[in-house]
């Protein structure tokens, strides 16, 4: 199932990925022929956007290489790491938007409308058709993509808006007006999925009610007296890792053991995880991952 996710994921990468350079193309051409800057101006934005794009794709498929003796996890995180810097990207990007659109408020240049018109069309339906594949994507890659997308659509709406309005009044201001607007949506939007990355790079809990949900579902079985290191990270923020001691009322009988063990994995089973492990400690063992001192009698 796994498998048919990350692929189905490097596909909807590779679709955006393919439309958007093609497009960027159709752009640098449009924007000569309307004498249009701001279409030339987001032609190179459109142009980091399919790097970004690509290098994401790349990172996704190296993503899924099986895991060997030097990276016992496999590649996952090379996901998390193309989500990375490509928010990256398009903070900076949209930086870049920002500091041309604001001193054109103070000297607007009407552009070509007509050819304006038919390029935002154009714009509208390619991107808009390449955001919709990727929204349907799960892992943070593809939702920040699909922002890069999202502001592409957003922009090429802007530009719509604004070439109608041209078409009967002389406001060429309302071009880095709404760039202004729309670009500050993005970019709320993109720093809160940057957060989000940021902090499954640093191994934060991907899920605080999972975590305890996973603990109370632990202590709640009979055979368990405690739990502890109860640990719970994500390798790209989709795949979870899991590791804990449980501190076990049990002899020692092998059976009862056995049982116990049947019964963990019962209770995780309803959890979507990645990778368990789990320390059974019999209730006159001290915790192996306790410090020495900490188990010494002080008497």
């Amino acid at each position: 199932m796994h498998q048919h996710s990350h692929d189905d994921s490097s596909k909807r990468m590779g679709l955006a990925f393919w439309l958007n350079l093609i497009f960027t193309v159709i752009e640098f051409v449009g924007g000569w022929l309307t004498n249009s800057t701001a279409i030339m101006a987001d032609a190179v934005h459109d142009l980091g956007d399919s790097l970004s794009i690509g290098s994401a794709w790349l990172l996704n498929r190296l993503g899924q290489k099986s895991a060997n003796p030097e990276y016992t996890y496999g590649y996952r995180r090379l996901s998390l790491f193309g989500a990375l810097i490509n928010g990256l990207v398009l903070i900076a990007g949209s930086i870049w938007v920002l500091i041309a659109a604001i001193p054109r408020l103070s000297d607007p240049v009407m552009p070509h409308t007509e050819g304006m018109l038919a390029l935002a069309v154009l714009g509208v339906a390619v991107n808009g058709y390449a955001a919709y594949r990727l929204s349907q994507g799960k892992t943070l890659n593809e939702k920040v993509l699909n922002w890069h997308l999202l502001e592409d659509v957003l922009g090429w709406v802007a530009v719509l808006i604004v070439a109608t309005v041209m078409q009967f009044v002389d406001w060429p201001i309302l071009d880095p007006l709404l760039s202004i607007g729309f670009t500050l949506f993005i970019l709320i939007n993109v720093l809160r999925n940057l957060w989000a990355t940021g902090r499954l790079f640093f191994q934060a809990v991907p899920d605080p009610d999972l975590l305890e949900s996973v603990r109370e579902s632990l202590m709640s079985l009979k055979e368990i007296d405690d739990v502890h290191h109860l640990h719970l990270w994500s390798l790209d923020g989709e795949h979870h890792v899991l590791t804990a001691h449980v501190k076990a009322v049990l002899t020692q009988d092998l059976a009862r053991y056995a049982q116990l063990k049947a019964t963990l994995q019962s209770a995780l089973e309803t959890y979507d995880l990645a990778h368990t492990t789990i320390e059974i400690e019999l209730a006159e063992e001290a915790c192996r991952d306790q410090p020495v001192s900490s188990q010494m009698d002080p008497h």
